[in-house]
C-alpha cells in the first residue's frame, strides 16, 4: 500500500511541475504538507485542478479570479483563504 501511495505522489509531483514557478511552489507546498492526510474529496479536487491550463490556474490561484464552483474549495485552500 505504501508503494502505491509513493507512486501516486510521484505522479502528482510530476503534474505539479508547471510552466510558472509560482504555481510550482503553491502545488508542491500543498502536496508535501497537506495532500497525504487530506480527505478523499479534497484529494480528488486537487487532482481535478491539475488537469486545468496554467493561465486558468494562475488567474484563480495567484490573481484571485473566481474559479469554477467545483474547484472553489481547493482553490481557497491553496490561496490560504
Amino acid at each position: 500500500m505504501v508503494e502505491r501511495a509513493d507512486k501516486e505522489l510521484d505522479r502528482l509531483r510530476w503534474q505539479c511541475r508547471r510552466g510558472l514557478l509560482e504555481l510550482d511552489f503553491v502545488f508542491e507546498d500543498y502536496l508535501d504538507k497537506r495532500y497525504p492526510s487530506a480527505p478523499d474529496e479534497e484529494r480528488a479536487q486537487f487532482r481535478m485542478l491539475l488537469d486545468n491550463l496554467d493561465p486558468d490556474l494562475q488567474a484563480w490561484i495567484l490573481h484571485g479570479e473566481p474559479p469554477p464552483a467545483d474547484l472553489t474549495a481547493i482553490i481557497k485552500l491553496l490561496r490560504g483563504d
